[in-house]
């Protein structure tokens, strides 16, 4: 029995012999080794949990698997979870993942209002959180993100240069402060510009494309029409573009379009989609790679760690001037 345990587990070295016949009687008898008991003799499962709001959200499913890649090559399994986007599922998510003794959670906070006390409370009972995509507000807590003002101000900035001058941005929540960011950039670009804030060009949506076209369609009956739309991430996009298409405006011979966040599927569109990409992969990886080193060195500096990644612009033909 110490022998199989040593191959499972690489604890101790085993001769190459040796090890190719255990894993060639593991395959022939179907064993599968008890992590239960195990995790209840070790106190590790080697396990990681992960909440998203939204795995039909293309950003999401890359994020997720930049984590499970950087956990897996640390011999960690990952647990993916939907919150849906409200707070009391998220903190039922939280509740269960770590009754499944995972031994650190991944979290991309759920944009329905969360008190700060449902992330410090788990982090005063000792579980270890790094929070990912989305940043919380007054939370002491590991960070891994965008550079979301910069994520904004590099697409308005393009739609700039371009020649549009009256340039509307639609939003997501504003309780979500990756989202105040995105509206700083856009306010940021504008000022570098020399150009006027217009309080009728900013349009501040949610996360659920229905409501943001419904939004869009309002004001796009109004007049003047801006030249371009930004959209400060991937839902609000796809609520513009359907927009645009029910009042039967072309992009970008009618208006400009540019997003934050690559589209489903968004090489199928026609014009190209300007877009300004996340490096997903990259974020769900960085956030794996700092849970971990938590979790594998208990002793290390109790000081928080904050990273944000460089996004990239893809210039397509939804944004040129004609």
């Amino acid at each position: 029995m110490g022998t199989v345990s040593h191959v499972i587990t690489g604890s101790v070295p085993v001769s190459e012999p040796l090890r190719r016949k255990v894993w060639a009687a593991i395959r022939v008898l179907d064993y599968h080794p008890n992590h239960v008991a195990r995790s209840l003799k070790t106190s590790k499962t080697r396990t990681l949990g992960i909440i998203v709001p939204d795995m039909t959200i293309p950003y999401f499913p890359k994020v997720i698997r930049g984590a499970e890649a950087a956990a897996r090559k640390r011999g960690y399994s990952l647990i993916a979870v939907n919150s849906d986007d409200d707070g009391d599922r998220q903190r039922d998510l939280l509740s269960l993942l770590r009754s499944q003794r995972v031994e650190g959670i991944l979290l991309v906070m759920a944009a329905a209002p969360t008190p700060a006390s449902q992330i410090a409370k788990m982090l005063e009972a000792g579980v270890r959180i790094v929070c990912v995509d989305r940043i919380p507000d007054r939370v002491d807590v590991d960070c891994v993100s965008v550079e979301d003002t910069d994520a904004a101000s590099i697409g308005v900035e393009h739609l700039l240069a371009v020649g549009h001058r009256r340039i509307a941005i639609v939003t997501g929540p504003q309780s979500l402060k990756n989202e105040r960011q995105r509206l700083l950039g856009y306010k940021l670009a504008l000022d570098r510009a020399g150009l006027p804030l217009d309080e009728d060009l900013v349009w501040l949506g949610n996360l659920r494309p229905e409501d943001v076209s419904a939004l869009c369609r309002e004001k796009l009956a109004r007049s003047p029409r801006p030249d371009a739309i930004f959209c400060t991430n991937g839902p609000t996009g796809l609520g513009a573009l359907r927009a645009l298409r029910d009042v039967g405006l072309k992009t970008p011979e009618d208006i400009a379009f540019a997003t934050v966040d690559e589209l489903m599927a968004d090489d199928l569109f026609y014009p190209s989609i300007t877009t300004v990409v996340q490096p997903a992969l990259d974020i769900g990886g960085t956030a794996a790679d700092i849970l971990l080193n938590r979790i594998e060195n208990a002793a290390g500096s109790d000081e928080s760690v904050m990273v944000r990644l460089r996004p990239e612009l893809k210039v397509g033909d939804s944004s040129r001037r004609l």
